[in-house]
């Protein structure tokens, strides 16, 4: 257990002690899905800077988007901070979120990657890319997403399941830019060209093009930028065997689809300017370093220098730049394309 932790982490179901403070102490009370150890860092930092302990509850994304429903305008919780932006348009869909109105985050984190309310921001970025195997197809033979559809791929494909959010946000993403006509299109090409039935996560993806049952996979960059930095030399082996895409480059193209890890302050949150100070800390230079060298994220804060060797070999590219609030709104029209199209 890590002992600047006030309290104990505990599993959302069965836990003993609650979320509460005497009135004096500066608290924060932390609902967070993210699952990564390299985060605890990160929180850390926050409480030595501020002096304001974390009260942290660490759980899946529904399992704490039930909680808040079941406590109602009684959460202790003051800040949410899950990944994709589909997950925090649900919890704002269900009311959780109260606007923040910070000169802080208005002037670092760009407008295309928080709420237009202010609901929440996004304070990493994951770009959805394709992987393709670097000894069976050449350099620029795929481009876009859309050429992902082409029939000349047929059997070539690794994808996860059509209805994970990661995938919901790419094909809401892609209604925004391109309609649902040409999406529904795209998508029954897709799932013309699997190499096999969906299944399993992104790491799977890339390991299945390096083992050569597929060529090419739809996949996260922070996956492959972990294989990349790991300390195992097989895990190493496949990111070397495989290729990234960041797709849609081109003079006129929309860019390369991105999703973030973001957070935002509870409706009823009990010590909100601790947490509108603990949204501005994430915005910080410091933080936001820490998400790219710790945690293989790319900072939302396009001017942050970072060291991380996998994500900088990754190079320079251009992100699509509508509101990142479109992923979630369109997840549900995506759902039912995907369907039509059987992308189970």
């Amino acid at each position: 257990m890590n002992k600047w932790l006030p309290c104990a982490i505990a599993a959302v179901a069965g836990m003993a002690m609650p979320l509460t403070a005497p009135a004096q102490e500066k608290v924060l009370n932390l609902y967070s899905s993210r699952h990564y150890n390299t985060d605890e860092a990160l929180y850390g930092n926050f409480t030595k800077q501020t002096g304001i302990k974390i009260n942290r509850i660490e759980a899946g994304e529904d399992p704490l988007i039930e909680r808040l429903r079941n406590e109602g305008d009684k959460s202790p919780a003051d800040v949410l901070i899950t990944v994709d932006a589909g997950r925090l348009w649900r919890a704002e869909q269900m009311g959780f979120f109260q606007p923040v109105k910070s000169a802080v985050l208005d002037a670092r984190i760009p407008a295309a990657l928080h709420h237009p309310g202010g609901l929440w921001f996004g304070f990493s970025v994951r770009a959805r890319v394709i992987a393709y195997d670097k000894a069976k197809i050449k350099a620029g033979e795929i481009t876009t997403y859309e050429d992902l559809a082409d029939p000349k791929w047929k059997g070539k494909i690794c994808v996860r399941s059509g209805s994970h959010v990661y995938n919901l946000s790419l094909g809401s993403s892609m209604i925004g830019a391109i309609g649902e006509a040409k999406t529904e299109a795209w998508a029954r090409g897709l799932v013309a060209n699997f190499a096999r039935s969906p299944k399993g996560g992104d790491t799977d993806q890339i390991n299945a093009v390096a083992a050569g049952e597929c060529q090419i996979a739809i996949v996260n960059t922070y996956y492959y930028a972990r294989l990349a930095r790991s300390s195992r030399a097989e895990e190493r082996a496949v990111a070397e065997r495989v290729g990234i895409v960041t797709p849609n480059q081109a003079a006129g193209q929309r860019g390369t689809h991105v999703n973030i890890s973001g957070a935002g302050v509870m409706k009823n949150a009990p010590n909100r300017d601790n947490a509108v100070k603990f949204l501005e800390y994430l915005a910080g230079d410091e933080a936001q370093r820490y998400f790219a060298d710790g945690n293989n994220e790319w900072p939302a804060v396009p001017t942050t220098q970072i060291s991380n060797p996998a994500l900088n070999a990754l190079g320079k590219f251009r992100y699509d730049t509508q509101n990142i609030a479109v992923l979630g709104r369109n997840q549900p029209e995506a759902q039912k394309i995907y369907d039509r199209a059987g992308w189970k």
